[in-house]
């Protein structure tokens, strides 16, 4: 079973940024798009961080793992990266499905559309957890990511945003390794279809409010 996510916060550069923080009870089976603990395999956690807008790291792998050694977790996760204040997370359940996005909308684009000279610096990343509650094998693990992503693509839509996301979107979904194996993901499938509506959910109230930057102001 995945946590509910805990607000913590770490020291940076006299800074105080925030950090959310999903502690797995057992081991889960994980498929993620995120830095740290991307592909495929068993993680143990999730860690969403917010980082200044300015943030120009060239290894955020490793700056996720440092962050992650400090908080005494163990074992392999997840670690995200957002502009976004990850205490405007926004968590939706349906039939047993929990999904959490922290919503940042600012610069959303069109996935296919040709590439800008320059991105306007504004408030960006959508970073989506899903917990299903049931073991998916590898295929459904990698159908379940089409469908949070078509989810969250549906409620951007319905937003009235042009764009089908943000160039740094990270999607993230758990489940048990033990059980019988459901072998679809995809929004018709029995997980599949309340994973589209919890993420689909999420996303929408999350995108229905002002975008929340995390202050850079600095601290004594």
């Amino acid at each position: 079973m995945l946590s509910e996510p805990t607000l913590t916060s770490r020291t940076e550069d006299r800074r105080h940024p925030p950090l959310l923080v999903w502690r797995a009870d057992v081991p889960l089976r994980a498929v993620s798009s995120g830095p740290l603990g991307g592909g495929i395999g068993v993680r143990h956690w999730v860690l969403n961080a917010t980082v200044p807008m300015s943030y120009d790291r060239d290894d955020p792998a490793a700056h996720l793992a440092a962050l992650a050694a400090d908080l005494a977790l163990d074992g392999p996760g997840v670690g995200l990266l957002t502009g976004v204040d990850v205490a405007e997370v926004v968590g939706r359940t349906d039939t047993g499905v929990r999904a959490w996005a922290t919503v940042g909308l600012g610069i959303p684009v069109l996935a296919a559309a040709p590439t800008p000279a320059a991105l306007a610096q504004r408030v960006g990343t959508v970073n989506i957890v899903v917990y299903v509650p049931a073991r998916l094998a590898d295929s459904a693990l990698v159908n379940a990511v089409a469908t949070a992503t078509e989810a969250k693509s549906q409620a951007i839509m319905e937003l009235a945003l042009p764009g089908t996301g943000t160039p740094t979107d990270s999607v993230t979904v758990l489940c048990p390794v033990d059980g019988p194996e459901a072998a679809y993901g995809g929004p018709r499938s029995a997980w599949g279809a309340p994973l589209a509506r919890a993420v689909h959910a999420a996303v929408l109230a999350g995108g229905d409010r002002p975008v929340v930057p995390w202050s850079e102001q600095l601290t004594g």
